[in-house]
């Protein structure tokens, strides 16, 4: 029971809260990444070319997009930890099920894949505005920062901790393997879930001086008690007040931009060192690494900085602004890949980018600080929606690039055109960042 430990010293249950969050994203981002690394194998058994890998890789982001905003009326209707639960059992499910398009060939393979793909993105729909959900809840303002980063930086430790077994298992069993055993990995990840994640008033081993000083700081303890309430969260006024505000604008046109950088990472990166570099699948996986350790790296310093730039000048908006201008200018350098030819430079040029974007991937910490108190799931759907509708364009404008000159090269300038303007949209259009509270309908907008 909450607050049975003593007050003077407090829990740091949320600690713990966090790595388990880190962990189940981790594997989140792998489920996603499995056709980038069995694609390549799978393509050439089933005979795809590039342009239908391109609609392959973008199926999960087609439904993920379209399942955003009802995915967060359900995590502020039902709570966070048994929508994330429910969630994670179905996308595990289909994560196994894409496994099973060996028994078909051409169209009819292409087509099972995008279905499975497809579907299995709609399951993940409340996962990152769930993971804002639990920051919220269980971190105090000048702590989120760093909260958002770790599981944040999961998309990159995917890869670090999954490529190369993957890649593994598509050279020593084939690439069916790679999607059985990610989905077997997930199920079980369900289990721990249900286990350990509860809200911080709900929480067995927190205890009174952990949540008071977790409320103290703006953190919102008791999110999760409201679950099972009916919400007003999901109204079209409450919608148009965290869509049409220009600081809104400015982040959703942001994260939309540094979500093309992710999902060209998660979907043909490995693809590009196979098809551009001459790398082998085993080699691809093992190599797709190094740049993964960066990003991660890079994204456990962009939180770190941040919050201790909070706590240094008490500006929130430079706070969260500065290294997300940083980092996305430093990720620019993934251009140069197109002038050089040695595999290692490559490799590290690729690195320098992934850092820079690690650096700069606090979106969902400035989500945490600016959404409104009772739908934070609604604005984290929106503010999700716009990121990932990248993951519908950007696999299939890769795949035509490819396609159409038979190279990355323009692939990565359009890129590196996004990295910009990410920087400049936090530049020149978001302004102040700062919490909006959601605001009745007034007496005139009730009038027919």
């Amino acid at each position: 029971m909450a607050g049975a430990a003593s007050p003077a010293k407090r829990t740091r249950v949320r600690y713990w809260v966090i790595v388990l969050v880190f962990v189940i994203t981790t594997i989140n981002y792998a489920d996603r990444a499995t056709f980038s690394i069995a694609g390549q194998s799978a393509a050439a058994e089933l005979g795809f070319n590039a342009v239908e890998m391109g609609y392959i890789l973008s199926a999960f982001a087609w439904s993920y997009v379209i399942a955003q905003l009802p995915g967060g009326a359900l995590l502020d209707r039902y709570g966070t930890r048994t929508i994330y639960i429910v969630s994670l059992v179905i996308w595990s499910l289909f994560t196994a099920i894409q496994g099973l398009a060996g028994f078909f060939t051409g169209f009819a393979a292409a087509a099972f894949f995008f279905a499975t793909r497809f579907l299995m993105g709609a399951a993940e729909a409340p996962s990152f505005p769930g993971n804002a959900r639990i920051v919220a809840a269980w971190f105090p303002g000048n702590e989120r920062g760093m909260a958002s980063a770790i599981f944040n930086s999961a998309q990159y430790f995917s890869l670090v901790a999954f490529a190369p077994l993957m890649g593994w298992l598509v050279h020593r069993f084939g690439w069916q393997s790679v999607f059985w055993v990610m989905g077997a990995l997930g199920l079980l990840s369900a289990l721990v879930f249900a286990r350990f994640i509860h809200g911080p008033a709900q929480h067995p081993h927190a205890n009174a001086a952990e949540i008071d000083y977790i409320r103290a700081g703006g953190g919102l303890v008791d999110l999760e008690a409201k679950a099972g309430a009916p919400s007003v969260a999901f109204t079209w006024h409450n919608v148009r007040q965290v869509l049409v505000p220009r600081m809104f604008i400015g982040i959703y046109l942001a994260q939309y931009c540094i979500i093309t950088l992710t999902y060209f990472f998660t979907t043909w990166f490995p693809i590009y060192l196979v098809k551009e570099r001459g790398l082998s699948i085993l080699q691809a996986g093992f190599a797709a690494a190094l740049p993964a350790i960066c990003g991660f790296l890079g994204g456990l310093l962009g939180g770190y900085a941040s919050d201790a730039l909070l706590k240094r000048t008490g500006s929130l908006t430079f706070a969260r602004k500065a290294p997300i201008l940083a980092g996305m200018l430093l990720s620019v350098v993934i251009v140069a890949c197109n002038y050089v030819e040695q595999q290692w430079l490559v490799l590290a040029v690729m690195a320098l980018a992934f850092f820079g974007k690690g650096v700069g991937s606090l979106g969902w910490a400035v989500m945490s600080d600016v959404s409104p108190r009772g739908a934070a799931g609604l604005a984290g759907s929106i503010f999700n929606t716009f990121g990932n509708a990248a993951g519908i364009i950007t696999p299939i404008v890769i795949g035509y690039i490819v396609q159409s000159t038979g190279s990355f090269a323009w692939a990565l300038i359009f890129i590196g055109v996004h990295c910009v303007v990410a920087a400049l949209s936090y530049l020149f259009v978001v302004g102040e960042i700062r919490r909006v509270e959601l605001q009745p309908v007034s007496p005139e907008g009730l009038r027919p």
